[in-house]
């Protein structure tokens, strides 16, 4: 994943790329592991940081597969809201 002019002006924290991932892909979901994988960055730390952005509400579930849940960014939080205005000026 490339560097953005956020990442390159706030550093490369996680929850940071996560939150960069969904946006720049947000008519796709992901699980956990895709995301994790594609902004580069260990299983522990991920799950640190996805689970807050859980518990935030931005992040939700799309659908369900077995065990397999995919994610994308939930459009609809205030904040991601304002993420997305900052991320695309």
């Amino acid at each position: 994943m490339s560097e953005t002019v956020l990442t390159e002006y706030f550093g490369g924290h996680p929850m940071l790329k996560i939150l960069e991932f969904l946006i720049e892909n947000k008519i796709f979901d992901y699980s956990k592991k895709q995301i994790s994988e594609e902004i580069d960055v260990s299983k522990v730390t991920f799950l640190k940081y996805f689970k807050k952005l859980e518990e935030l509400g931005l992040v939700k579930v799309t659908r369900q597969f077995g065990k397999t849940k995919l994610y994308t960014l939930n459009e609809s939080n205030t904040f991601a809201k304002r993420f997305i205005e900052l991320t695309l000026s």
